[in-house]
């Protein structure tokens, strides 16, 4: 289309919105219309405004627009409000209304008038909408939904980190390493959000398991095939990445049998080796099968996390008269100048963050894995499902768990570790009750974050080795005998590896978020332009009816 200032505007699919300037011949880029998205529709109203019709972001309105490195753009989604699939966003042709000067679009919802133009972001409604992104429905039943992938990620969360990484954190950090471990979860909400926003973003279909897969190593991947303007087989970050999450998971897998075996040994005298076996006889018979982690989980965690949560809270309400002696010590510890003097700060803020880095898994590039696999019509809605899930895990769970062991006598749990400090401190609270139901949770918790990482480890093994069945099974049967040394093993041995994992993912995953955070502020900026854009388009419905 040649505007009024002989501006040629050219739309692509390779290359998104281009625009060539006959008096420079030059072309230039319009970088955030990306390549892919497809500029089917260009347009010029009376105002000299540029309009593009785009395949993912739906009707865009260019704001200086003949500036290619300053311009800036609106967006109108789902401009008929009820639309569920990123293919309703397709638009056809766009028209203006010589009289009243309103936009027709001809999408593939139908023809609308484009009412309203305000578009300014609220930030103020991202709770609830990450509450109606756990709605949202899948139109493959061989992909997943928002839900489905909240439910794998929260079994790695909620699972060991909750119970163990806790455990942990207060053995050695003391009480203060729960602070810690609440503002490690504040600010991993918004990287949970850009990195599972990043992972919607790149994924790409799954030939093994059908659906989707995807994750950092495929964004940091594209980023650097973006850069090169080449196409590459394997990137050296992504590699790395890739290398260092099966690390990770084979750590995780370790210290799963350990606790467990040992949390058996406590509360019924089990000899770990018999427990060893059972955990990993189970594990196989599931993992080995092609698609039944997804529904065992389903099934698994709603379960055990409403069982878990209930029992703390009945603990918290039976010491309600100690919470403000709880709190009092959780900040006096974390700030404390005897900590400070005795050298133990850098261990209390080490081990809250360590901790509850491993219980949230924010910024480690884990979630991600399973939030690409989601089938949901905006990416946005899969970065504000996982930001939902750190808050979840760090903020209700874990504290739950922290109440637990900071409410028992200090006589009580003095000298202990592990699964016996935890266990003692139920046997205080619940009696011998307290013991097996710790036993049996962590058993159940285990077992599904066990499964949860096993599915996060499918789209690394297929970046590294390509799609192939041999691959996949030859790292669920590597995974199975960590499962199986890592309940005969000494505990910190176990707690280093996955520590190494966890901080080398992290390393590479943050590097690449602060290159490509910018794309899923965009996509925020878009869902929240676009709710807008329904909200008045629902007001202007309702007064119509009441003209009517």
């Amino acid at each position: 289309v040649e505007d009024r200032k002989g501006q040629i505007w050219i739309g692509t699919w390779e290359q998104g919105l281009l625009r060539y300037s006959p008096q420079e011949e030059l072309y230039y880029t319009y970088d955030g219309i990306n390549p892919g998205n497809s500029a089917h529709v260009i347009f010029q109203d009376e105002a000299g405004n540029i309009w593009i019709g785009t395949w993912r972001y739906g009707l865009v309105k260019l704001i200086n627009p003949y500036d290619s490195e300053h311009f800036s753009f609106k967006t109108f989604r789902n401009i008929k409000g009820n639309s569920h699939s990123l293919l309703d966003n397709i638009i056809y042709a766009i028209a203006q209304d010589k009289n009243s000067g309103k936009l027709w679009i001809g999408s593939r919802s139908g023809v609308s008038i484009l009412e309203d133009e305000s578009g300014d972001g609220n930030f103020t409604n991202i709770v609830p909408d990450m509450i109606k992104a756990l709605t949202g429905k899948k139109e493959n039943k061989d992909s997943l939904s928002t839900f489905q992938t909240l439910i794998v990620s929260t079994a790695t969360r909620v699972g060991m980190g909750n119970l163990v990484g806790v455990v942990a954190a207060i053995s050695v950090g003391g009480a203060g390493a729960v602070f810690w471990m609440w503002i490690t979860a504040i600010i991993g909400s918004s990287t949970a959000f850009v990195e599972a926003t990043l992972a919607q973003l790149h994924k790409e279909p799954d030939p093994l398991y059908s659906g989707y897969r995807g994750g950092p190593a495929y964004y940091i991947h594209h980023y650097f095939e973006d850069k090169s303007g080449k196409k590459k087989k394997h990137v050296i970050i992504a590699v790395l990445f890739a290398i260092s999450g099966l690390i990770c998971w084979c750590g995780i897998s370790q210290v799963i049998s350990n606790s467990v075996t040992s949390s058996f040994e406590n509360a019924f005298g089990v000899p770990p080796i018999y427990t060893t076996i059972i955990l990993v006889a189970v594990a196989a018979v599931i993992v080995l099968r092609k698609n039944a982690t997804v529904k065992v989980l389903d099934i698994v965690v709603p379960i055990m996390a409403v069982c878990y949560f209930a029992i703390t809270i009945f603990i918290i309400i039976k010491n309600i008269g100690m919470m403000p002696s709880v709190f009092s010590r959780i900040f006096e510890e974390a700030f404390g100048i005897r900590q400070v003097a005795a050298g133990g700060f850098g261990a209390v803020l080490m081990n809250g963050v360590k901790r509850g880095l491993f219980s949230n898994e924010a910024g480690s590039g884990s979630a991600p894995c399973a939030a690409a696999a989601a089938e949901c019509d905006t990416p946005v809605k899969a970065g504000l499902t996982q930001a939902l899930g750190v808050f979840i895990d760090t903020i209700v769970i874990c504290s739950c768990t922290a109440m637990i062991m900071l409410t028992a006598p200090e006589n009580i749990v003095a000298g202990k570790e592990g699964m016996d400090l935890l266990q003692s401190a139920m046997r205080y609270h619940l009696g011998d009750f307290g013991v097996i139901f710790i036993a049996v949770t962590l058993f159940l918790f285990s077992f599904s974050t066990f499964l949860g990482i096993l599915f996060y480890a499918r789209s690394n093994v297929a970046y590294l080795f390509g799609d192939n069945w041999i691959s996949q099974t030859m790292y669920k049967v590597l995974a199975l005998v960590m499962l199986f040394v890592g309940g005969i093993a000494a505990y910190t041995f176990v707690w280093d590896l996955g520590d190494v994992g966890i901080g080398l993912m992290t390393i590479f995953n943050t590097g690449i978020l602060y290159l490509m955070g910018g794309q899923a502020i965009k996509e925020l900026r878009v869902f929240e332009e676009s709710n807008k854009a329904q909200s008045n388009s629902q007001c202007s419905q309702q007064g119509d009816n009441v003209t009517q």
